[in-house]
């Protein structure tokens, strides 16, 4: 039987010296995606403790004389593809943002649902973080411009070469998850 000190069960010599176990996972594996109609950035970033380390990385192009439709399985099937051969544990997105354009809107809207549902399919969960918290954490600036974003990724990761546009801000996404979940923190990342 445990004694009790004022509710509370008593602490045993081998519960004080027992290190205090992380409730984050030691290692994950991150997918991130910019998505885009004409050019959805993707990146798979492995964290194990505070080491990072790119599994993969690219855009999903889709040429302007492609038809929507098309676009959208292209997306679908490759994000299926990586899925498939990087075995991702956790994915996030871009948050959505405000176009003053209705139509390019809609047309950005299409592309994150194309990718999010294969994602859902996966079984994966999806957070998202909203692209000035991107920038803001990556380079000091929310409203950075893409290559500043790049550059960073590239001296974060040690990459040989700059990233694409796209691929950087997929990067830059899971680079932000991986710190996010590193420390505690007081407003958890948006699930969705």
């Amino acid at each position: 039987m445990k004694a009790h000190l004022g509710g509370k069960p008593a602490r045993t010599a081998a519960s004080l010296a027992a290190p205090r176990r992380s409730p984050l996972a030691p290692r994950q594996i991150i997918l991130g995606v910019d998505p885009s109609l004409r050019g959805t950035g993707y990146g798979v970033v492995r964290a194990e403790k505070s080491d990072l380390s790119v599994l993969a990385q690219g855009t999903i192009v889709c040429p302007a004389k492609w038809e929507r439709s098309r676009c959208l399985a292209k997306i679908s099937q490759t994000l299926r593809e990586i899925l498939r051969e990087q075995q991702p544990t956790v994915c996030v997105v871009e948050g959505l943002f405000f176009a003053q354009n209705l139509q390019t809107a809609l047309i950005m809207g299409e592309a994150r649902g194309a990718a999010m549902a294969v994602i859902a399919e996966a079984g994966l969960d999806i957070f998202e973080i909203a692209t000035r918290k991107v920038k803001q954490a990556i380079v000091g600036y929310g409203a950075a411009q893409k290559l500043a974003v790049a550059k960073m990724v590239q001296r974060m990761l040690n990459l040989a070469e700059l990233p694409e546009p796209d691929a950087a801000d997929a990067l830059a996404l899971a680079i932000v998850h991986a710190q996010e979940n590193a420390r505690h923190n007081f407003t958890p990342p948006k699930k969705i």
